[in-house]
């Protein structure tokens, strides 16, 4: 019996198609401020109901498909009232529609007739009257323009985009044949995996082909970065994943992330494999003082005019890192940053910071949806997504930014203005005390400040030469309070701290996310997959509560490559490093840290809570002990004082660096060898105990039952265990460490400590 070979299909969303084909001009931001995405659905919403309570028979999100070729173009209709045959593309705004750009009326138009098109052909129809209804989010009122269309021309115009976007379908299904091809046969790296490196890569590619979450806590030193990357790719081929994102908290982690890709690159030279770095706007814009619009920025200009020449000439590059996507858009003239954007669409590693997946306006989350893409997320140094997603999720306002506001804004503004620093300033007179946490939004002041961002955007719309970095930054913190406002609820907290008193008063309002779980759903569940992995993720229950892991989520503890007689590990239980036995804590310490240095010479980190705690403890340590050599980690240190600072551990050097715990030092460096012998740390990195705090553990132990656990205790030795990690980094390494502090004697605190390590008593 003869086989018959089935034709590759490229699926494409009718948005993407559009976009690719039809998209023309200048890069034009001025239409702002755009819907929420909240804002967006109940506006969808809004427009429906009307049309259901007017007619019984109008449909909803209909879902539509068709072919051309090996396109398989898909995508949903916002709504059809088989009454009037009249198909709709609704589109929410705010502001005054005429401003919109003319390109992005013809993007709406072009997206329409595509469904238009896709509707005659599903249900037979000979004719369709498209409607583009604008809807103001402000007003609640709709703009309809109509257009009468046959069958006949909207298959054509269907057929005319599909034939511009048919060439560079079938280049990326080559591409990705290709791809799969050399992925399937794909070989690990190197010689052989580290110990360890097996088990975690085995972990990853269970995960995948179960469609699950994982939490990997696997030790440093074992190549995470490519035992983590490289069974992904494997599953790429084998599960028919389109894009795998790899997430870091720091640069040095994207930095190992695309190395991780050079390597597996360079040991498959025929693997055609795209990498992108996706570099922030703050990084990659080229004209910081212009704004992103055609009569403002040269890039902006004619941007999409240029866009397929760049994009071809990025993709011939294997490797986009920040500086090749640089020198392509500037050898053609675009924003870079816009640029990176669009190859996203076409990468297959894509390496960022966490917060273009998981943040409440991320690119790669919504093109994800929006294109039904099949993706593997990999997030290192997870034990960051905790402190990182409440961040995400959190809003501040300073009122003194306000007032000062006030005298310099345009005059067209101040009356919005000056509304919100009415209702500001009444919440403020009803505070008593300094801190106070509410239980509800202040709905007037809530009110005042969307009214305020919406003018902004309108004067900005009406003025693209104007440009004021005070009220931009103003602008933009205001939409992301409010937009934060809409999900308000027990998963986070609105407080307001006041300060100062008189015309000097100040405060602070804040909406302070404490647990991120009902934010990260969405983002766990549009992935195939999902790994979080760090040398701590312990207790795993603590990760998977707060950032809302799925039920299914598997767990991987990996057996450290290390032996614990590498690592000695001391208590020096006779010490307190309480707040209240600080300055009685200074004397034993310095005389801990000369007998340690005495005994073995060589390099040293010695942590402390506080700026404050280390300082004292250095000017003793330094007046007792002179001749050994001490630095210390300055306070508001810049990158090259960071650099100056780890200059000093080398492999022949001597002496103490003073650090924060929790602060540059504490995690995210490598010192192996004799650059790093030891490390004491004098604390147990307890978060400090304040109003903030304490209402922090109120909710923990209302919605987990663990509130000084959640809120103090696990982030704390966390970060202890962090810097401990610094001491050994390979297999050959070998250290001391103090844990300087009587409560690391107790059970319950050594329990949370490595399992791998030894952990006697000191004293």
């Amino acid at each position: 019996m003869t086989s018959v070979a089935v034709s590759p299909t490229y699926t494409v969303a009718v948005r993407t198609l559009c976009e690719f084909t039809a998209k023309t001009g200048d890069l034009d931001l001025r239409f702002t401020p755009s819907p929420t995405a909240q804002e967006g659905i109940a506006g969808h919403a809004v427009v429906a109901a009307r049309r259901s309570a007017d007619d019984s028979g109008y449909e909803s999100e209909i879902a539509l498909s068709g072919t051309y070729g090996p396109l398989h173009v898909r995508g949903r209709a916002d709504g059809y009232d088989p009454a009037r045959n009249q198909l709709e593309e609704i589109k929410t705004f705010r502001g005054d529609l005429e401003r919109m750009p003319a390109n992005h009326r013809a993007l709406h138009w072009a997206q329409l007739k595509v469904y238009g098109h896709l509707l005659c052909a599903a249900r037979g129809l000979e004719r369709v009257r498209l409607a583009l209804v604008y809807f103001d989010i402000g007003s609640q009122k709709e703009t309809v323009l109509t257009e009468d269309h046959d069958a006949d021309g909207l298959r054509a115009l269907f057929e005319g985009q599909c034939a511009s976007f048919v060439a560079w379908a079938e280049q990326e299904l080559a591409h990705r044949a290709a791809r799969d091809a050399q992925l399937r046969a794909l070989a690990f790296p190197h010689a052989a995996f580290r110990p360890g490196q097996r088990e975690l890569a085995e972990a990853m590619y269970k995960a995948s082909a179960r469609s699950c979450a994982l939490l990997a806590q696997a030790p440093t030193g074992i190549g995470k970065s490519v035992g983590s990357l490289f069974p992904l790719l494997k599953a790429a081929a084998a599960h028919g994943l389109d894009k795998i994102f790899f997430l870091a908290a720091k640069t040095s982690g994207r930095r190992m992330a695309l190395d991780a890709v050079a390597t597996i690159q360079a040991s498959a030279p025929l693997l055609p494999l795209r990498a992108l770095e996706l570099a922030a706007r703050n990084t990659a814009c080229e004209h910081p003082d212009k704004a992103c619009h055609g009569e403002s920025c040269p890039l902006a200009q004619g941007f999409y005019d240029r866009l397929p020449a760049a994009r071809a000439a990025a993709l011939e590059q294997p490797m986009l890192d920040r500086a090749a996507v640089r020198e392509v858009a500037l050898a053609h003239n675009v924003c870079p940053y816009y640029l990176q954007s669009e190859l996203v669409k076409w990468a297959d590693v894509v390496v960022g910071d966490y917060n273009y997946y998981f943040d409440v306006t991320a690119m790669l989350y919504a093109l994800t949806v929006m294109n039904e893409w099949r993706v593997s997320v990999l997030a290192d140094e997870a034990h960051n997504m905790v402190s990182r997603a409440r961040k995400m999720y959190s809003a501040e306002l300073e009122h003194a930014g306000l007032r000062v506001l006030r005298k310099t804004a345009p005059e067209a503004l101040k009356k919005a203005l000056d509304r919100v620093h009415r209702q500001w300033s009444a919440l403020e007179k009803e505070q008593d005390g300094e801190y106070a946490a509410y239980a509800e939004l202040p709905d007037k002041l809530v009110g005042a400040l969307q009214t305020a961002a919406t003018e902004i955007g309108d004067y900005m719309a009406e003025n693209p030469a104007w440009f004021d970095a005070d009220v931009l930054d103003f602008y933009f913190a205001v939409l992301h309070f409010t937009r934060l406002a809409e999900s308000f609820g027990e998963h986070s907290i609105f407080d307001v701290t006041l300060s100062g008193s008189g015309t000097r008063a100040n405060s602070v309002l804040c909406l302070r996310n404490i647990v991120p779980a009902p934010f990260l759903k969405a983002r766990f569940d549009a992935a195939r997959s999902v790994a979080l992995f760090s040398a701590t993720l312990s207790p795993w229950n603590y990760y998977s509560d707060t950032l809302g892991m799925p039920a299914d989520t598997a767990w991987v503890d990996v057996a450290s490559p290390f032996q614990a007689a590498q690592l000695s590990v001391r208590i020096a239980g006779h010490i307190s490093t309480r707040y209240q036995h600080r300055d009685r804590s200074l004397a034993p310490i310095a005389a801990l840290m000369a007998e340690q240095y005495e005994r073995t010479p060589g390099n040293y980190l010695a942590f402390f809570s506080s700026f404050d705690y280390l300082e004292k403890a250095a000017d003793l340590f330094e007046e007792r002990h002179p001749h050994v050599p001490v630095w210390r980690q300055p306070r508001r240190m810049d990158e090259t004082e960071r650099d100056a600072f780890l200059a000093r551990f080398t492999e022949d050097g001597r002496g103490i660096g003073f650090a924060v715990l929790g602060g540059a030092f504490g995690e995210g460096i490598d010192l192996p060898g004799a650059r790093l012998i030891g490390a004491f740390i004098a604390t147990l990195g307890l978060p400090q105990i304040n109003p903030v705090n304490e209402k922090i553990r109120e909710r923990m132990q209302a919605i987990f039952g663990a509130g000084y656990d959640y809120t103090y205790l696990y982030p704390g030795l966390q970060k202890v265990v962090q810097a401990a990690g610094r001491v050994i980094r390979t297999t050959t390494d070998e250290g001391t460490v103090h844990l300087i502090d009587d409560r690391f004697a107790r059970p319950d605190i050594r329990a949370l400590l490595p399992a791998w390590w030894h952990v006697p008593h000191d004293r």
